[in-house]
């Protein structure tokens, strides 16, 4: 009978293969893309509609918008982070979660612009 070795690894869990971890990645991203594309052209119409009145946004203005559009990007880096090496259904719903979270701040994107509009214009 021989003693143990020191150097002995526990066995890893078998993840999910890679072509499975990049469909359910590249699937679920193009909803957070939808919420970049989104911020991205309300930017857009923002920076149109008050120049057209004579308007420019001023910095939180812009703040606010380009921040919109960051949001989704970190978010599903996030969560790509964080579920890649788990079983297939952790990592959909962990960026399903992420995603929830994206449209948690996206409506307080739309309340605070709504809302609050003469305070980004400058």
């Amino acid at each position: 009978m021989s003693a143990p070795s020191m150097d002995a690894t526990p066995p890893r869990r078998a993840g999910a293969p890679t072509w499975l971890i990049a469909t359910i990645g590249a699937l679920v991203g193009l909803f957070y893309a939808y919420a970049v594309w989104n911020a991205i052209g309300n930017l857009i119409e923002s920076v149109a509609f008050f120049g057209e009145n004579g308007l420019a946004l001023n910095g939180l203005g812009w703040f606010v918008w380009i921040f919109a559009a960051v949001f989704p990007l970190l978010v599903w880096g996030g969560a790509f982070a964080l579920g890649y090496r788990r079983p297939a259904h952790e990592l959909l719903l962990i960026m399903i979660t992420g995603l929830a979270l994206v449209a948690v701040f996206w409506l307080n994107v739309v309340a605070f612009t709504t809302l609050n509009t003469s305070s980004m214009v400058g």
